[in-house]
C-alpha cells in the first residue's frame, strides 16, 4: 500500500532555457534555500507527530460532502471517522421529489469530533510512553513515534468538531430552506458538555446560513437549545440511555470485541514487534495504536487537511478489519446483537411519532413524562427539530425504527462485506458529527403525507409499508409498522 499522504515535488514552471549564469545560479541558490527550509519543515513535523501531507481535495471538510480527504482509510474509522455523505450508489436519491413539500424535518445529530474520553486518553498516554520505554530501534515510518508527545485533550470537542457542527447547521438551513426560512427549530440536547456544544454550534451554522438568505424572515428569534436533558443515574433520557439495569450490566459487547480481536490483532501484532524491537504489545494496544490515527487526525487540524502518521503504520486491509471490529462492537453493545440494544431507542422513536402526528407521547420506556406533557419542553406543533445525542443512543433508535433489520447478524470471527450488512457500519452510520434526517412531505396526488428517513445522506428504505421511487413511505404505514416500539418491546425485561 502506498502512503496515506506524498511529499509532492516544488516545480517551478515558465523559466527561459536562455538563462545568463548569474541567474542560473541565483535560481540554484533560492532552490537550495527551499530544499532546505522543506527539509526543516519535515523534521519538525515529524517530531511533533503532524505530518506535512498534501490532501487529495482542495478543501478537506465542506458543507454538502463532510469529510472526503484520505477517503481510502478515514472512511474506515468506525464510530472515529469525520462524517462523510454516503454514496452507496443507491436507488434512491437524497433530493428532495420536486412535486413534494416537506412539511416537517428532524435531525437526530450525534456531538462532533472530540477528543478521547478521560480514561481513555489516559490508557493512550501511558500506551505512548510504554513505546518510547522499551523500543530499542525506531525506523522508518515509525522514527515519528520516539519524540511523539501525547497532548491530545479529554471529551470535549476538537476545533474540527465544532466545525462540523457549524456545517451541520448551515447544510439543515440549506435543506429544508422551505421550513427554516420563516421558522424557528426547538433543539434539545443530553447534558454532557460536548453534545450541548454541539447543539450550541449547530445554532452558530443555522445563523449564518439565515442572515446570507435574502429571502428570510429575519424578525424571527434565534433558536436556542431549548431543553437540555440531564445524564444522571435514574433520570429518564431518550438521548442518553441509562435507566435499564440489565442493559447496563450487560457484557455482549465485551464478548464480540474480544472474539473478532482475536481474528484480527495477532498477524498486526506480530508484524509492529518486529518492526519495533523491544516492544511487547496486547490485542488491545494494537488497536490503541490504531485509534491514535483518527483521534490524532481530529486534533491537528479545524480543516482536517492533515493526516496522522499513526495512520501510515497500518494496511487498507487492517484499516478495513478495524471498521468492522467497531461495527461489531456497536451492533452487540447497542443493536440488533444485544437483546436490549434496541430496546433503548424505544424512548425517542415514540417521541417521535407524537412529534409526526402532533399527538401525546405514549411511551412507558425512557421517556421523561414530566418534560414530555409540557408543551414548552416538548412542543407538539414545531415543524422542525434538532436533538443532540451520543452515537450509542443513535445506533439503538436506529434499531428501534428498524432501519437494519435487513442486516444479518455479525459475524464475530470474519469480516462482511458493507454489501453483506446491507449498509450497516459504525463509520456509515454514526461517525463524528453523524446525522439521521427524519422528513415529512406532501406530494401532489397524495392525500396522505410520506416519511422517510436518511442516514448522512443515504436514504434508508423503510421497513413494513410499501415504499415509493424516493424510499419513503406513508405515514400511518410507517407508524403502524412500528410495533416493537408502539407495544414497548420488551422494556421489561430491562428490571428481570
Amino acid at each position: 500500500m502506498k502512503g496515506l499522504y506524498e511529499d509532492r515535488p516544488i516545480r517551478v514552471a515558465g523559466l527561459s532555457c536562455r538563462l545568463s549564469i548569474s541567474k542560473r545560479v541565483t535560481i540554484v541558490s533560492v532552490m537550495a534555500v527551499l530544499s532546505l527550509l522543506l527539509s526543516i519543515t519535515l523534521l519538525l513535523s515529524r517530531a511533533s507527530g503532524t505530518p506535512v501531507s498534501t490532501p487529495r481535495h482542495k478543501s478537506c471538510n465542506t458543507v454538502d460532502e463532510g469529510y472526503q480527504c484520505f477517503s481510502e482509510v478515514s472512511h474506515l474509522w468506525g464510530q472515529y471517522s469525520p462524517y462523510f455523505s454516503v454514496d452507496d450508489e443507491s436507488a434512491f436519491s437524497d433530493h428532495i421529489p420536486d412535486h413534494c413539500q416537506v412539511t416537517f424535518a428532524q435531525v437526530l445529530s450525534r456531538h462532533g469530533a472530540r477528543y478521547p474520553t478521560e480514561g481513555k486518553s489516559k490508557k493512550y498516554a501511558k500506551f505512548i510512553k510504554d513505546i518510547q520505554r522499551n523500543v530499542t530501534s525506531f525506523r522508518g515510518k515509525y522514527a515519528f513515534l520516539q519524540s511523539y508527545s501525547y497532548s491530545l485533550g479529554a471529551d470535549v470537542l476538537t476545533p474540527f468538531g465544532e466545525n462540523q457542527l457549524v456545517d451541520l447547521g448551515i447544510k439543515f438551513y440549506r435543506r429544508y430552506e422551505a421550513l427554516t426560512r420563516d421558522t424557528v427549530p426547538f433543539i434539545r440536547a443530553s447534558g454532557s458538555d460536548r453534545v450541548i456544544a454541539s447543539g450550541e454550534k449547530f445554532i452558530q451554522g443555522y445563523r449564518k446560513a439565515k442572515l446570507g438568505d435574502s429571502k428570510a424572515e429575519h424578525s424571527q428569534s434565534s433558536p436556542i437549545v431549548n431543553v437540555i436533558i440531564p445524564e444522571t443515574a435514574g433520570f429518564n433520557n431518550t438521548l442518553d440511555h441509562s435507566t435499564c439495569t440489565a442493559f447496563e450490566k450487560s457484557e455482549v459487547e465485551d464478548q464480540a470485541e474480544d472474539q473478532f480481536m482475536d481474528t484480527f490483532t495477532p498477524a498486526i501484532l506480530k508484524r509492529l514487534e518486529k518492526d519495533l524491537p523491544g516492544a511487547k504489545l496486547s490485542k488491545k494496544e494494537v488497536v490503541y495504536l490504531m485509534d491514535m490515527c483518527p483521534f490524532d487526525t481530529v486534533a491537528l487540524t479545524r480543516g482536517g487537511s492533515q493526516v496522522s502518521p499513526f495512520c501510515d503504520l497500518f494496511t487498507r486491509h487492517e484499516w478495513v478489519q478495524y471498521d468492522y471490529l467497531q461495527s461489531v462492537k456497536k451492533y452487540y453493545g447497542y443493536g440488533a446483537g444485544n437483546p436490549l440494544g434496541a430496546a433503548q431507542g424505544i424512548g425517542f422513536a415514540n417521541e417521535l411519532i407524537a412529534r409526526l402526528t402532533q399527538s401525546p407521547v405514549k411511551d412507558h420506556t425512557s421517556t421523561n413524562s414530566t418534560l414530555d406533557s409540557n408543551p414548552a419542553t416538548f412542543p407538539l406543533n414545531a415543524t422542525l427539530y434538532a436533538d443532540f445525542t451520543h452515537d450509542n443512543t443513535m445506533i439503538s433508535v436506529f434499531f428501534a425504527l428498524g432501519l437494519y433489520n435487513r442486516t444479518q447478524p455479525l459475524s464475530q470471527t470474519s469480516v462482511q462485506s458493507i454489501k453483506e450488512t446491507n449498509g450497516y457500519s459504525a463509520a456509515w452510520t454514526v461517525p463524528f458529527g453523524a446525522r439521521a434526517y427524519v422528513e415529512m412531505m406532501q406530494c401532489k396526488g397524495e392525500e396522505e403525507p410520506l416519511v422517510r428517513v436518511l442516514v448522512n445522506d443515504r436514504v434508508i428504505p423503510l421497513l413494513g409499508c410499501d415504499i415509493d421511487q424516493h424510499g419513503g413511505c406513508k405515514r400511518d404505514d410507517f407508524i403502524q409498522g412500528l410495533n416493537f416500539v408502539t407495544s414497548g418491546g420488551n422494556w421489561a425485561q430491562c428490571s428481570a
